[in-house]
């Protein structure tokens, strides 16, 4: 059976403290004041537990403007479905995941009897997010975690995910050159850092996890998904519990719509 390689990190306490913190060392807008901001947010991590080489990381950090400008350009909530899953490529999704499927049908069987979470929501999920692992960013984690963090546009959100992030390098799970997309998310399935602490599994029993290998990050999405309170054989058609739980995984109602017709498709 798979086991969580790690305790919850986001405790009620840590994140009743980190937005605390983040009102008493203030935000910025632009890289002007982000240095300064990174001195003290370090004193926020040392208080939760971060060690030297956590810290040595961040102080190393730089201000990411292309996140930045990722994070003041989405797109997605504005798209019609009919919009979202043209530019997202969702025929080719469907297209590409019914084979994967039908190819390894022993494997994501398994993940779905496990987890209890459909294997055309997870391969929708794979394709959506990195095109089955053939693009998984160009960005560096640390650096769009830590802006993000500093950022006044959602500061309370971030400071927790980065706590995470160096919690990662202190642990040697990942590295302060890791690459991932312009939100700092990391792998096949794009988790944020603190989702990867709290819901990442190792799926090919390697003992470690490791969200770039593709079966850790289908068994972590399946793990979160489960968490979030995915009920095993009901639907995830619109209107239904399921549909709800999709909204933990992205915000964008027609992401989710696409995920449930993609998903449908797939398992069909």
């Amino acid at each position: 059976m798979l086991k969580p390689l790690f305790k919850p990190l986001l405790t009620a306490a840590l994140i009743a403290l980190v937005p605390a913190s983040a009102m008493a060392i203030g935000c910025g807008n632009n890289a002007g004041g982000f240095e300064a901001w990174k001195k003290d947010f370090a004193k926020v991590a040392q208080q939760n537990g971060i060690g030297q080489r956590g810290l040595q990381a961040l102080a190393g950090t730089s201000y990411a403007k292309r996140t930045i400008a990722a994070d003041r350009n989405q797109k997605s909530f504005k798209y019609s479905l009919q919009k979202f899953m043209q530019v997202r490529g969702s025929n080719t999704i469907i297209a590409q995941g019914k084979k994967r499927r039908a190819r390894n049908a022993n494997y994501y069987n398994g993940l779905e009897q496990r987890f209890g979470v459909p294997a055309g929501i997870i391969i929708a999920i794979h394709g959506m997010e990195t095109a089955f692992g053939n693009y998984m960013g160009d960005s560096n984690v640390l650096n769009a975690t830590i802006t993000l963090a500093y950022d006044c546009r959602r500061p309370a959100f971030f400071l927790p995910h980065a706590i995470a992030a160096l919690r990662m390098i202190d642990r040697g799970i990942m590295s302060p050159g890791a690459i991932g997309a312009k939100h700092g998310e990391l792998g096949h399935t794009q988790f944020l850092p603190g989702n990867a602490l709290k819901y990442g599994v190792d799926g090919n029993g390697d003992g470690r996890l490791d969200l770039n290998n593709q079966s850790d990050a289908l068994a972590s999405t399946a793990n979160y998904l489960r968490a979030k309170g995915w009920r095993a054989g009901q639907p995830y058609g619109e209107g239904t519990h399921n549909f709800r739980v999709l909204k933990e995984w992205n915000a964008a109602t027609v992401y989710q719509q696409s995920l449930a017709i993609m998903g449908t498709a797939i398992d069909g």
